[in-house]
């Protein structure tokens, strides 16, 4: 298996880390998390945003590796952006929770050129 599709497994992931860490509170209510979740203020709330949006984006992050790999783009480049975009994500969570928000849309907009880029280089 290549490098870019266990990054799939990792874009799926990276988001219920963010999710754990909004939960990781006193108080929390495994019988009604969403409506408990909703209740969060400062950085639980940015977290559960952090969450929210990776389960947004990665949809088209999925599509973009199968279509690289399906049209037998060159692996180390797919290997490259497929990561970059992991990395991007991680960043991007990390400076959400922090409240950075100009550095978040710069780190989103990298992560998203690394969907495009999976897109350009299969075609």
């Amino acid at each position: 298996m290549t490098i870019a599709l266990w990054c799939l497994l990792v874009a799926g992931i990276l988001p219920q880390l963010f999710g754990v860490y909004a939960k990781a509170s006193k108080g929390f209510d495994n019988n009604n998390p969403r409506a408990w979740l909703a209740t969060m203020e400062g950085k639980k709330a940015r977290a559960v945003a952090a969450m929210e949006n990776g389960y947004e984006g990665l949809p088209l992050f999925v599509a973009a590796v199968l279509t690289a790999h399906l049209l037998h783009a060159e692996q180390t480049t797919v290997n490259l952006l497929a990561v970059g975009y992991i990395v991007a994500r991680i960043i991007f969570g990390i400076v959400y929770i922090a409240g950075i928000g100009t550095l978040r849309s710069l780190v989103w907009i990298a992560g998203l050129g690394c969907i495009i880029g999976l897109f350009v280089i299969s075609a």
